[in-house]
């Protein structure tokens, strides 16, 4: 059951990522303001919020690290 609901958690983390790389590369996101119900709108703000973070966290990484270069075309 545990190992479900952390694979799930994952999952949905790596969803919110891939949205917000998407955002940020094409300026393009889910239109939040279609969601009638606040509650769940705010809810899903937030879910989103959690892949800017995971990504701003991923960007900052590779920028830091050795391991990552920038290719200039």
């Amino acid at each position: 059951m545990f190992g479900r609901l952390t694979r799930l958690a994952i999952d949905l983390v790596a969803i919110s990522t891939l949205l917000a790389g998407i955002k940020r590369s094409t300026g393009y996101s889910l239109h939040t303001g279609r969601v009638k119900d606040s509650t769940w709108r705010n809810l899903l703000d937030a879910y989103l919020g959690i892949g800017e973070n995971v990504f701003a966290f991923c960007c900052g990484f590779a920028v830091s690290s050795s391991y990552f270069r920038r290719q200039i075309d």
